[in-house]
């Protein structure tokens, strides 16, 4: 009996010990250990992470990437960090950042309640909603005009999720056609594919005020959901993520984020030199004064 209850009380030792040692383990360690950190990319979410025409990755989330890693460095006490940049999609994001391949998700990832299951988010630095792009000679300017027609989202997005329920919801009867990217849903509305590219709507601005005739796209004026970005963490990390938080809300502090929207959203940027002319909205005024992680964030909710 004795014998027994020394047995389980040194398994039941080994096992907290085993826990304790994984709950102190953090990508920081090995971020310390390499001086590498590496972020995922996009290759068309303009104006967030996109390839100019060098091919070099940019944009608003990419900068506030480097911010993060520069942050990092300081932190860990390194003469430098490298960026190894690894292209994601909508659909690999999260899986990657899941096994360890990414260790942050620097695009448009909006911070919903589902992910958060899957992985953390650093604080909020962009707000956005669902609008469909179309060609203004289709003529549709409501959901209603839409049934019976083919629409395309891109797979692994919030707006694919949306459109889905919708869809069955309303009895609208679309066929609902996805693709991998941005590029490859606007493309298939531009040949005839689809009516319309349901997607946020910095994004359809984006592709819009780049496209060879922007002045034949329409952007839809009603907006359907609710969609704040974050940078994607790995979940079950909180020293990571503390770092992280922290290296935001101190960009958001000193005024930095607010200077690369400006940059990004009211100025002309690669690769064409066009102005998205997107004035940063009172919720994202909001969020920034008070920063927060929260897929559903109290400061809005308020008066």
């Amino acid at each position: 009996m004795k014998a027994s209850f020394l047995v389980l009380a040194a398994a039941l030792a080994m096992a907290a010990g085993g826990a304790a040692q994984a709950a102190a383990s953090s990508r920081l360690d090995r971020i310390q250990s390499t001086g590498e950190i590496a972020i995922g990319t996009r290759d068309a979410a303009i104006p967030f992470s996109y390839l100019d025409d060098h091919q070099k990755s940019v944009g608003y989330a990419m900068d506030i990437c480097a911010g993060i890693a520069d942050a990092l460095k300081k932190k860990l006490g390194l003469p430098a960090i490298r960026i190894k940049e690894v292209p994601v999609t909508g659909s690999t994001r999260i899986p990657l950042i899941a096994n360890g391949t990414i260790d942050l998700s620097c695009g448009p990832d909006t911070n919903n309640v589902q992910r958060q299951q899957q992985v953390d988010f650093a604080p909020a630095t962009f707000v956005s909603a669902t609008h469909f792009a179309s060609l203004k000679q289709s003529n549709l300017h409501h959901l209603s005009d839409f049934r019976g027609k083919t629409v395309i989202s891109v797979s692994g997005s919030t707006n694919l999720k949306w459109l889905t329920e919708i869809n069955a919801k309303d009895r609208l009867g679309m066929r609902i056609i996805t693709a991998s990217d941005h590029a490859e849903a606007f493309l298939a509305v531009a040949n005839g594919r689809a009516s319309a590219f349901f997607m946020d709507g910095i994004l359809l601005a984006g592709l819009v005020a780049n496209a060879h005739d922007p002045k034949a796209w329409s952007i839809s004026k009603d907006a359907y959901t609710f969609e704040p970005y974050g940078i994607i963490e790995p979940k079950n990390d909180p020293r990571f993520k503390q770092a992280v938080d922290d290296a935001v809300k101190a960009m958001i502090a000193d005024g930095q984020v607010e200077k690369l929207y400006v940059k990004w959203f009211t100025q002309p940027i690669p690769p064409k030199g066009v102005n998205l002319n997107w004035p940063m909205t009172p919720e994202l005024k909001k969020l920034l004064a008070n920063p927060t992680d929260s897929p559903e964030p109290e400061v809005l909710k308020q008066d």
